[in-house]
């Protein structure tokens, strides 16, 4: 009889930016790099732009600070590994999932991460969670997050960012929100390429452990649509955080900054697998609306999984 470890996993998408989520609330699982690439692998695994370990803020030690304001911590890895400090559209299917858990209900949550506690509201099922004809439509309620301040750092001798794909160069806006990003605004998303490898960004030293890059044109007002290479996984269908940078970085460029009007901002970004709304409040917060669906749930094969925790 086997005594490789069972593992239950279930799968989920936030506007197809999808994720393995990995129940170990009490913080007993060892997942390597090595590990979360091979469960995260399309061909030969479950499959996933990343995966989300649900783990309790008590048992984790990155989190035990966290605790008395989030009982549940969102360890959030890309799809090869790396750890990274937040994921906007994870944290919504995190909280999906602690919902159809039974670990939290439809209204208000505190999440923690490695960017700091994410105040989430579950709203109720109001059959249009989405865009009329996106797969999540009629599912469970949209979930909001307030995905916290962003910061605008200066980068380089004369604080100029670029963005490049093969012979075209863009100026690019950084943008933290909590994880980095480069924003470029372009003529035609196709401008942005295959987007397999990572765009090359200048100077390297303003983001010394990579950064995700987007790409942006205009589709109305107040109305953009992008694509996103991620650090670590490569081009994916959605990114939240990336999807806030893009909206606060659009907002400057349109002369829109809410901490000097007194009044909020919302903008429409739409993604190659959706649609979410972003907001920025004149304290700074930013707040995004989007869907979080849970498309499956299962056990990885023990003697697979045996192997790929080696």
């Amino acid at each position: 009889m086997s005594t490789a470890p069972r593992l239950s996993f279930l799968k989920g998408h936030g506007t197809e930016n999808d994720f393995v989520i990995v129940p170990d609330l009490d913080g007993r699982l060892e997942l390597s790099a090595a590990a979360v690439a091979r469960i995260c692998d399309r061909r030969a695994g479950v499959g996933g732009d990343g995966l989300i370990r649900v783990v309790r803020s008590s048992a984790h030690p990155e989190a035990r600070d966290m605790a008395d304001r989030a009982e549940w911590f969102m360890d959030y890895r890309n799809s090869d590994g790396s750890i990274a400090e937040m994921c906007g559209n994870g944290v919504r299917v995190f909280a999906r999932y602690l919902q159809r858990a039974g670990l939290a209900e439809v209204g208000d949550l505190a999440v923690a991460t490695r960017a700091g506690v994410r105040r989430i509201h579950i709203a109720k099922d109001t059959g249009d969670a989405a865009r009329p004809g996106d797969a999540a439509a009629g599912t469970d309620g949209p979930i909001t997050v307030e995905m916290g301040e962003a910061a605008l750092p200066e980068s380089g001798p004369d604080g100029e960012i670029t963005v490049t794909v093969g012979e075209r160069s863009w100026s690019a806006r950084n943008v933290n929100m909590g994880n980095p990003h480069a924003v470029a605004f372009v003529d035609d998303l196709a401008q942005a390429g295959e987007l397999l490898a990572a765009p090359a960004v200048h100077p390297a030293s303003a983001y010394p452990h990579g950064t995700n890059v987007e790409f942006v044109v205009d589709r109305g007002p107040r109305h953009v649509a992008m694509r996103v290479h991620e650090r670590g996984s490569g081009e994916t269908r959605s990114c939240g955080t990336g999807a806030c940078a893009v909206m606060v970085a659009t907002a400057r460029r349109d002369g829109s900054d809410p901490a000097v009007t007194g009044h909020p901002v919302t903008y429409t970004v739409d993604v190659p697998g959706g649609r979410l709304v972003i907001s920025e409040r004149p304290d700074g917060t930013v707040e995004m609306t989007g869907p979080a669906v849970i498309v499956a749930e299962g056990e990885l094969d023990p003697a697979w999984l045996g192997t790929a925790l080696g």
